[in-house]
């Protein structure tokens, strides 16, 4: 071609689609999708098959959703999430079109928060040929009448299609009986993964005939432990996972469960099941050797002996929660963290442990040349202090990705200065409700000790001995410690305290930060750390002396937000919004409620930037409007909830 001077001019060369598609393999997805509106060509890049996996779309039901439907006939693979069915004409075409666009190619399908009728299912299942995984939790309109897959033609044309069903969810069905439970799972005859949980089992007795369950035939009523055991038995070939959380399982009837001929479990939840014992968890370790993940949070009567027979018994343990067991101590916990398989463990509101007995065991795992944690959870372990935390962070910087100390009531600023030094690939770091936590810790600085307030005027800021240019930059420091991590003394603390370290900046793999209810920071630490190119959840919340300046420095630096909480920030103002809304196109969660400041200028602002929001919280501010909050809802295509009570000046204290 030639420009207007005459001359030969060349075009730029497109680049090949695999040279796309393999520069988009390096990005996240939610970046991923970003680059795919830039041109169509990226966009038929980014709709390449390795990044079609696992893919789930989750919409309401609509009359639009049928569109949608019919468009994802062109995906070779997808799973979906349809919400708000009920038995009217609209929900009976889209499940039609479901069938008849995507029966071959659905992997996955749950229907949450609906009220469909049996004959709609039943004219959808027999389509679903390629079904692992389906989620029936709650759907009590499918179970109340009895009568559901009662007819033998039904029961044969869904067990055609779902043979190869892997994972069924049948949670919270308050209708769930022994004939039911049967019919549907005869049609399942490969299971891998079994729900339950909430579900009303009779375990020992059944109230309705008045006797010991198992003593009669199968109960229209009630779904029995006969019945569960019975299934357990057929499929124990392939059989692997089971939930049973929030359902009043007796220790004899784990027992009867857990000693099964020939099941061979890997992971098992009895999240609350409060009537387990001790022993019954040695029962279960003892003819349950192979698990993987075990949850027995919320297990009250649970003690350090059931954590000492898990140590000992389940030497492939990954998964651990003892979440809310207030009676577990540190006993135990030495074992426990040697199990070389261990990868994650949860002793959130475990109130009795200080860390020390944990600290003992890494070092003994490091020494055997084990891998050790990568997510740990101490949320409301009050006893954690800073010498736990130090030698926590020592042990664990090579693996560690989440970290929870929220309600670490007696953490401090030392803390957050060994995690900055230590732990450079954390993903996730909670920090909520740890009110020591001051501007100084983020910032890795030490005061200066000839600081003196300014008492003309009035400043009584911090200062700082570094210029805030270089904060996070500078090698950290070398601390008093042997080169083999050890547990730290109180003079190695007073030792550390007297050196500078890492600010917070240094982890620059985070996603996750929760910063909440620290009431001691500041503008001064927010605007220099925060700047995480791939944060996606931030919670700043309850936080009264950070103001605009943060938040415009968050959204600057934090384009990738999803989700950010500002409950409870009386500074944050429509300024603020109208400067950080043009850099949140991804948001989809946002809580201002009880910002006092915001008006309805800042919602006009988010329906103009933020197209993607999902769900928004401006309850109690006083100078938002109903109208606004109306008009809002209309203009934002993804808006599923908005919370908007006492707004508009509305007195909180006023019942109807």
């Amino acid at each position: 071609m030639e420009d207007s001077d005459g001359e030969d001019t060349m075009e730029t060369p497109e680049l090949p689609l695999e040279i796309i598609v393999y520069i988009l393999s390096f990005l996240h997805a939610s970046d991923r999708k970003e680059a795919s509106l830039v041109c169509r060509s990226w966009y038929n890049a980014s709709q390449d098959l390795r990044f079609q996996r696992n893919i789930t779309f989750c919409f309401p039901a609509s009359a639009s959703s049928v569109e949608l439907i019919r468009s994802l006939g062109r995906k070779s693979r997808c799973s979906l999430i349809i919400s708000q069915l009920d038995g009217f004409s609209m929900s009976r075409s889209l499940l039609f079109e479901v069938g008849l666009c995507l029966g071959s190619k659905l992997d996955s399908l749950a229907l949450p928060g609906s009220s469909i009728t049996e004959a709609s299912l039943l004219g959808l299942l027999p389509r679903l040929t390629s079904l692992r995984r389906l989620d029936l939790r709650g759907l009590d309109s499918l179970f109340m009448s009895g009568a559901f897959l009662s007819r033998e033609e039904h029961r044969q044309q869904v067990r055609s299609a779902l043979s190869g069903l892997e994972q069924l969810d049948l949670s919270d069905l308050r209708y769930l009986s022994d004939l039911t439970f049967n019919r549907l799972t005869s049609c399942t005859p490969r299971l891998r993964r079994l729900s339950l949980a909430g579900c009303h089992i009779a375990f020992e007795f059944d109230p309705y005939r008045g006797c010991p369950v198992g003593a009669v035939e199968d109960s229209s009523a009630l779904l029995s432990l006969r019945n569960l055991r019975k299934l357990l038995t057929e499929q124990k070939s392939t059989l692997v996972a089971l939930d049973l959380s929030r359902t009043s399982i007796t220790p004899e009837s784990l027992r009867t469960v857990a000693q099964v001929p020939g099941l061979v479990l890997e992971e098992l939840y009895l999240h609350g099941c409060k009537e387990l014992t001790d022993y019954s968890v040695e029962i279960l370790v003892k003819h349950q050797p192979n698990l993987q993940r075990l949850d027995i949070s919320a297990c009250t009567e649970l003690t350090s002996r059931a954590v000492v027979s898990i140590a000992q018994g389940l030497k492939s343990l990954m998964y651990l929660s003892l979440s809310g067991n207030w009676r577990v101590t540190e006993k135990g916990l030495t074992d426990l963290l040697s199990v070389p398989s261990l990868r994650s463990l949860d002793l959130s509101e475990c109130l009795h442990v200080s860390g020390t007995e944990m600290v003992k065991g890494l070092q003994t795992g490091c020494d055997a040349g084990r891998a050790p944690l990568e997510t740990l959870n101490l949320k409301s372990c009050t006893y954690i202090r800073d010498l736990a935390v130090f030698s926590l962070t020592q042990l664990l910087g090579d693996t560690l990705r989440e970290l929870d100390l929220t309600s670490c009531v007696n953490v401090t600023d030392l803390s957050v200065r060994a995690i900055a030094t230590y732990l450079h690939r954390l993903v996730v770091l909670r920090l909520g409700w740890c009110k020591e936590i001051t501007d100084w810790g983020l910032l890795g600085m030490v005061v200066a000790t000839q600081y003196k307030p300014d008492q003309e005027t009035g400043d009584n800021g911090p200062t700082f001995t570094r210029t805030f240019g270089n904060m996070g930059f500078f090698k950290p420091p070398r601390l008093p410690f042997d080169e083999r991590p050890k547990l730290v003394t109180q003079d190695d603390l007073e030792q550390f305290k007297q050196q500078e370290g890492a600010s917070l900046l240094a982890l620059n793999r985070l996603q996750e930060l929760d910063l909440s209810a620290c009431a001691k920071l500041t503008d001064s630490s927010i605007t220099q750390v925060v700047c995480y190119p791939d944060l996606h959840r931030l919670s700043l919340s309850m936080l009264p002396d950070i103001s605009d300046a943060s938040l415009v420095s968050v959204a600057s630096h934090c384009r990738s937000l999803t989700s950010l909480e500002l409950s409870h920030c009386p500074q944050i103002s429509d300024r603020g919004v109208a400067q950080a809304a043009p850099y949140l196109h991804r948001l989809q969660h946002l809580s201002l409620s009880c910002c006092s400041n915001i008006t309805d200028r800042s919602l006009f602002l988010l329906a103009q930037h933020c197209k993607r929001l999902r769900t928004l919280d401006v309850s109690r501010c006083k100078n938002v409007s109903v109208t606004t909050v109306d008009l809002l809802q209309s203009q934002l295509p993804f808006l599923e909830n908005i919370h908007y009570k006492f707004i508009g000046g509305a007195d909180p204290t006023l019942t109807l």
